[in-house]
């Protein structure tokens, strides 16, 4: 029950039906506030409970001064959680283990129970192995049943074992556009009450919800478990950014090419940590689908959130997917009430604010590395070549050593070139030479949920096959949805033959290539790309593109639009400048242009209206938690606790309580610590967090191996969340992380000082040896460490390799929220100063004193940094809310919520 200190409690009437709602008009203030802390402000009036909720933050809210810097701390409760399998398995893990500790601790392990809806989306663990074929999908869905099975069979215990918890098998779609399309409320009915619709989610592409105008974003899986058990969280009201969109898109460019435009704008002004919210006459023009599609690239520019508000346009969407006319009626009715639907001409209080007229932006890609370096699309072959320069080593057509590493590589006018003469399964030949694009996928929520993108697609693909066209014989194409809607909609218009003809036949319902499942690439295309050191390239319409993500054997990797995936399949290579040279030639031998084959903005127009009806949705979704066949056979344990598998190499009980008591130990100073790793900017996630395929001569191959695990079963590290052993072997292992204490090497190694003349080894096999020394390690990295997906691996992997502090000039927020989650320490150097200008090498001895401040029940603002060479400095504590001290205090979060439920 609310304290309801303002009097906001009310009824509202809908139909015949009555809600409980707080009247956001009874906080002085709140009319000019924007539309995401209008949500913010109705979800502490609802659970004001006198304590962890008071007046004075809800007055601290309505008072908000939009110039201010973040300050005050407030307890956000999301509605519900909603996670995928990869991040989600750990969470599930995590929850049966927490039922076993306290069930050790004298406590009830019933007590361990989601209580907050929670939904889980199987949808990382597909890959592409095959393609090209229509029994594609058939073999990549018995392949993925075959590498997951316990893994399955553990989610299908936990959906048996925890109340609120519900999960969406296998081959149904992606979690983004299965949320949009079905799970996400918009408003949330519970108890009696109605309230906005809001969520975090342990993935970071959870943003793209808010194109609906339901508030949520990522998070770590340690948080989000928090968040299931009752655990608000922490955070400080945000500065908001308003986004004026004006005009209308001109003919011929798609949400992807608007949306790289705006992470390029927002990423250049800063966004970091902020809001960012949509408003103003553009925002009417643009559609659900476009508005979805913007959400969802919320990461890659930065910002905690991209919302829009509600509307006429939000309404028709939930309409059109089949939510029933009385759910759809509340939301009108209750965003009119409380002051949520969209005014275009409305200027809310934002701290800062940047325009876009829409009908400036222009075709784009983005790459070969970075969502947010956007190409112009006219201007993409000539920046290939440019940048191309900096992936080619300096080898000759036979692959030797030819000159000095200094010097040039081979080159044709000016491009670096080392053609390679391929022979084709089927006897045909063909040459290979840097920039070729050897993966062309159409993958991803963020485009695979927009019909207008995905059916521009499928005509580009039906105009090639008229002209007589296909894909290059080097190109590996994929087609994976995000939801089975996408499927039906081609059947319908009779696209889904053309699709096939030119390569893109379905491989599966998942995110596929965007998360490194592209599977391999033909052998003997791989086998050339490796002997000659090939400079290849991959085109996807998803939201990533970091280096080593997509799949090793590509050094390149762009974002575009499914059309334009479509059209680089077909020319097959990055050299080629789409917009003016021949794609290909007709049946008559004339050059085919793209112009030839793109389709009009009437065309597509005319496919979505005729070929999607409200009733695709409900027939996709009608009973979408029950699963084929083979997941109903699947045979699972019974009971609320889980009957481990000592054998399992895919789920294992972790380390995270062995040995805690009921009363945390004092925090205690760090003395002695050794660098595991000197990083540069931009480590991402992606660098430190396990993903991708798993080699047989890294720790955790080997791992595998000695566990009697064929190589050609090792699967995903993703897929192998649940296994604690596999996930610490690979963190810090990423193919293109560069230790700068360990110079010349690329991959997970360092140098490990507790032997003599301190060898290179790989990362875990030296943190084993400090831990068995017990000496704690620390990081040392540089601007906006721990940017990508929100990852919990890599603040889980980063503790159990025994790293106490990380030291970095600039963090993600989730990243750094999730260390602290994790009983690690973020420091951050003084302003202006850095390891370099510190001259910090990572072969120091370092010290931190001050950090037992935090035992007294306050926060130090810096702690002393002492090193044996001398070097001495104040950093700076990133513990940047009381609610995260609580945590670090306790060692973690999850140590932190076992405890506050066993006194309950």
């Amino acid at each position: 029950m609310s304290a309801n200190s303002f009097d906001a409690r009310s009824t509202l009437r809908v139909g015949d039906e009555s809600y409980e709602i707080f009247k956001l008009d009874k906080v002085e203030g709140s009319a000019r506030l924007p539309y995401s802390l209008k949500v913010l402000l109705e979800n502490l009036l609802r659970t004001e409970d006198g304590a962890n909720i008071t007046a004075d933050h809800i007055r601290a809210l309505g008072d908000w001064d939009s110039q201010a810097q973040p300050s005050q701390e407030i307890q956000f409760t999301p509605a519900r959680v909603i996670m995928q399998d990869f991040t989600g398995v750990p969470c599930v893990v995590d929850l049966a283990t927490m039922r076993e500790a306290v069930k050790e601790l004298g406590g009830d392990p019933a007590k361990i129970n989601p209580l907050a809806p929670a939904e889980l989306v199987i949808d990382h663990s597909v890959i592409a192995d095959k393609f090209g074929t229509a029994d594609a999908f058939g073999q990549n869905v018995e392949l993925e049943y075959g590498r997951n099975k316990e893994r399955y069979q553990f989610l299908r215990w936990g959906q048996t074992a925890f109340d609120e918890f519900k999960v969406v098998p296998p081959g149904t779609g992606i979690v983004h556009q299965v949320n949009i399309e079905h799970l996400a409320r918009t408003v949330m009915v519970r108890g009696g009450q109605a309230y906005p619709d809001t969520l975090v989610g342990t993935d970071s592409h959870t943003t793209m919800v808010n194109g609906l105008g339901v508030l949520g974003w990522g998070v770590g899986g340690i948080e989000a478990e928090a968040a299931m058990l009752g655990q608000p969280v922490s955070m400080l009201i945000p500065r908001v950014v308003g986004f004026k969109l004006t005009g209308e898109l001109k003919p011929g460019t798609t949400a992807t090419d608007l949306v790289l435009t705006i992470t390029e704008m927002l990423r250049k002004h800063g966004v970091v940590g902020k809001f960012v919210e949509f408003y103003g006459e553009g925002v009417a023009a643009t559609s659900l689908a476009n508005r979805a599609t913007i959400g969802n690239m919320s990461p890659e520019f930065g910002s905690t959130a991209a919302i829009f508000p509600i509307d006429d346009e939000t309404l028709k969407y939930l309409r059109l997917t089949g939510r029933d006319e009385q759910q759809v009626a509340l939301v009108e009715a209750y965003a009119k009430e409380q002051g949520l639907w969209l005014d275009p001409a409305a200027e809310p209080d934002f701290s800062e604010k940047l325009e876009l007229d829409l009908s400036t932006v222009v075709p784009s890609i983005a790459g070969p590395k970075r969502p947010q370096d956007r190409i112009v699309l006219a201007n993409a072959a000539e920046q290939f070549k440019s940048d191309v320069r900096n992936y080619v080593d300096s080898v000759d057509e036979a692959g030797k050593e030819s000159f000095p590493a200094s010097d040039a590589p081979a080159t044709t006018d000016g491009v670096p070139s080392n053609p390679v003469l391929v022979t084709a399964p089927d006897g045909s030949t063909y040459e290979l030479d840097h920039g070729a694009v050897t993966v062309a996928a159409i993958t991803s929520c963020t485009n695979t949920s927009n019909p207008y993108v995905m059916v521009a697609a499928a005509l580009v693909a039906k105009k090639a096959v008229e002209k007589g066209l296909t894909r290059k014989p080097w190109v590996k194409t994929t087609l994976a949805p995000g939801s089975k809607v996408v499927t039906d909609y081609f059947d319908k218009a009779g696209l889904t033959p053309y699709l096939d003809k030119v390569g893109f036949n379905l491989v599966g319902y998942g995110c596929t290539t965007c998360i490194g499942n592209s599977g391999p690439l033909p052998e003997e295309v791989s086998k050339a790309v490796n002997e000659h050191d090939l400079a290849v390239t991959s085109v996807l319409s998803g939201n990533r593109n970091f280096e080593g993500r997509i799949n090793p054997d590509v050094k390149m990797n762009y974002l575009a639009s499914p059309p334009l995936v479509v059209a680089y399949a077909l020319a097959g290579s990055m050299k080629i400048d789409i917009t003016t040279e021949a794609l290909g030639v007709d049946q008559d031998g004339n050059p085919v242009h793209l112009k030839d084959i793109w389709p009009s903005e009437a065309e597509v127009n005319d496919v979505v209206a005729n070929a999607i009806g409200e009733d695709m949705f409900n027939k996709s979704y009608q009973d979408v938690f029950a699963g084929d066949a083979q997941w109903q056979a699947l045979s699972i344990p019974t009971g609320d606790t889980f009957e481990w598998d000592a054998e399992s190499t895919y789920v294992r009980k972790p380390p995270y309580f062995e040995g805690m008591a009921q009363e945390p130990s004092p925090v205690e100073d760090i003395q002695g610590a050794r660098v595991l790793a000197k990083l540069g900017d931009s480590v991402t996630t992606d660098h430190i967090s396990p993903a991708g395929a798993i080699k047989a001569d890294t720790p955790a191959g080997k791992y595998l191996t000695e566990h009697g695990v064929q190589r050609r079963d090792f699967n995903s590290y993703g897929s192998r969340r649940g296994n604690h052993e596999v996930m610490i072997r690979g963190t810090f292992a990423n193919i293109r992380l560069r230790n700068q204490i360990a110079p010349g090497t690329e991959g997970g190694f360092t140098r490990d000082f507790t032997q003599e003349d301190a060898p290179v080894s790989f990362i875990y096999d030296a943190s084993r040896n400090y831990i068995d020394q017990g000496i704690p390690l620390v990081v040392l990295a540089g601007k906006e460490y721990g940017s990508g997906s929100s990852r919990d691996w890599a603040a889980k992997g980063t503790a159990l390799l025994g790293v106490k502090a990380v030291i970095a000039e600039s963090y993600e927020r989730i990243h750094r929220s999730n260390l602290i989650g994790m009983g690690v320490l973020p420091l951050q150097y003084p302003e202006g100063m850095t390891a370099s200008s510190l001259g910090l090498t990572g072969e120091e001895t370092f010290s931190f004193s001050g950090v037992t401040e935090l035992n007294n029940g306050s926060t130090p603002r810096t702690v002393k940094v002492t090193t044996d060479t001398g070097v001495e400095f104040d950093a700076v504590v990133r513990i940047d809310t009381p609610g995260e001290a609580d945590y670090y205090r306790n060692g973690g979060i999850m140590q932190y919520v076992l405890r506050s439920l066993i006194r309950k």
